[in-house]
């Protein structure tokens, strides 16, 4: 995954213009490429870690689109990321199952140790954090996932959070 900063112009590989032009071939018809926007915006961020302004300005380009309808997507879909973010993205389920049985907790514990609050990224880069809604995972409450691979972690203590997060850092 390349870092881009905030403020950085970007081009968009070669490499990743052929995984664009792979996507639209076999999936969208000539004429209905807004249709592949969101496979789109997902290998943008899995390329750069998020998706930044002057990405989503790309690929209005690139679909020949306006650059609204990109904004329109990527701000609605709490899955695109829009601001950088650590290497782990820690996604704690805060709904009514995992609420009751500890994620306030699990939440507080992960600020807590971190050092930083919700939606910033630790000075190492290693991680960010945030409360997600339902991961469907209710009967293992609390929960909390790891993009990009979407790795689940169940019945969470906080003894268990220190240990995901020790492993993590020793990768």
């Amino acid at each position: 995954m390349l870092k881009l900063t905030v403020n950085e112009e970007i081009k968009f590989s070669t490499a990743l213009i052929a995984k664009f032009d792979a996507v639209m071939s076999y999936r969208y018809p000539v004429g209905k490429q807004k249709a592949g926007l969101l496979p789109i915006l997902h290998l943008v961020q899995a390329e750069y870690g998020w998706v930044s302004p002057q990405a989503m300005d790309q690929v209005a380009d690139y679909l020949n689109i306006k650059p609204i309808e990109v904004y329109e997507v990527a701000t609605f879909y709490t899955m695109f990321f829009l601001q950088p973010q650590g290497k782990y993205v820690l996604e704690v389920c805060r709904t009514g199952p995992c609420s009751l049985v500890g994620a306030d907790k699990i939440m507080d514990h992960i600020e807590k140790t971190l050092g930083v609050k919700e939606g910033e990224v630790t000075s190492d880069g290693l991680f960010s954090w945030r409360g997600v809604e339902c991961l469907a995972a209710c009967g293992m409450a609390p929960v909390l996932q790891i993009g990009p691979e979407y790795t689940y972690y169940e019945n969470l203590t906080e003894e268990k959070v220190d240990q995901l997060i020790k492993d993590l850092k020793s990768k």
